[in-house]
């Protein structure tokens, strides 16, 4: 035990020295946080509906019935310029209605009357307003054609045989949840990011720098060699963890996600309950990453063969967000795909019971056993400890 305590602390002194790499790795983890909640915020600014609809309008004076319908519910009139639709390509305006002269010919003489809303698509957040111009237009055609049936003497209703009522069961939580389905991506990409330089150092950058062979002269086993080496990025990772996700539940505080009509509640027990899903995560993502810098012949191997391993987590998040996967319990023993669904079940608030947390933990403390075990055994072969 002695031994193995003394190279892990060799080892931690070694990267903490390095003050640069570990503070990249720790700002690095900030990404995700910060990039959903720009992305959020700006979602949530978007779907507010509380300020008035201004609608820049042609022809306002061939409608006055459309266009006092439109100003009872909250639209105001604008005159729209000459290059409207320069304006709409340049991001100036939202949409503008046009009223063809005939508006008034056609809607007397009881055919359909049309209007034209002009818009440009390819702009997402012109879209909310347009959507709402859209949806004030279709509800006063709506109203106006149960009124022609209803003064001819026919029922509205023989024009809608069925009416299909939508009863959402989902609650606000389930809702966030399955709206911020790549938080739980983040946070596995954290701890898979966190001890990446430190195993890479530790195995590979220490060969090419021909300090590997003199440690392992000395009198310390290849296995402790290995577990101090495996025991220092463990720490990384799940420091980067805790940063990671100390920097969501700052997020999650702090966007307006009432606005798009989520919610999000993490107390203490949720906190607790994700951090015992993540962080066996870091026991195995730092054996894999120790293994895979054993087995590359220099730095820049390792680091490549590593840097795509950081898209394995992308494979659950998509299945989770985009397939409708109903979770058995054998899922959660697998590493970073049962560490994602447990904490997709943590976020929409659901009792998953133990059972889970161990199976994760075992299944990524097993994959962690296999890969020191095998580190182990290449740290006794020649041509991996002299493979320069």
């Amino acid at each position: 035990m002695s031994r193995f305590t003394t190279v892990f602390r060799k080892e931690l002194k070694d990267h903490l020295r390095d003050r640069r790499s570990v503070s990249s790795a720790l700002v690095g983890t900030l990404l995700g946080p910060v990039v959903s909640a720009l992305l959020f915020t700006m979602m949530a600014s978007w779907y507010q509906d509380t300020k008035p609809l201004e609608v820049p309008v042609v022809g306002r004076e061939h409608a006055p019935s459309l266009m006092a319908f439109l100003q009872r519910y909250g639209a105001q009139f604008t005159e729209p310029p000459a290059d409207y639709e320069a304006q709409l390509q340049a991001g100036k305006l939202d949409a503008v209605l046009i009223i063809p002269e005939d508006y008034g010919k056609d809607f007397s003489s009881g055919r359909t009357a049309a209007v034209q809303v002009v818009v440009d698509s390819s702009r997402n957040e012109a879209r909310v307003n347009a959507e709402r111009l859209k949806a004030m237009l279709q509800a006063y055609s709506g109203m106006l054609g149960g009124q022609r049936l209803f003064a001819r003497g026919v029922s509205p209703e023989l024009a809608a045989p069925v009416r299909v009522d939508e009863v959402d069961l989902a609650t606000p939580e389930r809702l966030a949840a399955r709206a911020l389905y790549i938080v739980p991506y983040f946070l596995v990409f954290a701890a898979l990011m966190g001890g990446m330089n430190v195993a890479i150092d530790a195995m590979a950058g220490e060969r090419e720098r021909g300090s590997l062979e003199p440690l392992l002269i000395n009198p310390v086993g290849r296995g402790d060699v290995v577990a101090g080496k495996w025991l220092t990025a463990v720490v990384f990772a799940a420091l980067s963890t805790l940063v990671c996700l100390g920097a969501f539940l700052v997020m999650l505080r702090l966007v307006p996600l009432q606005d798009l009509g989520l919610k999000v509640h993490l107390d203490g027990t949720s906190v607790v309950s994700m951090l015992a899903a993540l962080l066996p995560l870091a026991l195995f993502a730092s054996a894999g990453q120790v293994l895979v810098s054993t087995f590359a012949r220099s730095f820049k191997e390792a680091q490549t063969y590593l840097q795509l391993l950081l898209m394995l987590p992308l494979v659950p998040s998509l299945l989770l967000g985009l397939s409708p996967i109903k979770s058995q319990a054998w899922m959660f023993a697998i590493p970073v795909f049962g560490q994602q669904l447990l904490m997709g079940e943590v976020m929409r608030g659901e009792a998953v019971g133990g059972l889970p947390y161990v199976l994760g933990a075992l299944g990524c403390l097993g994959a962690a056993a296999a890969c020191l075990r095998f580190t182990t055994h290449l740290l006794g072969q020649e041509r991996i400890i002299f493979g320069r």
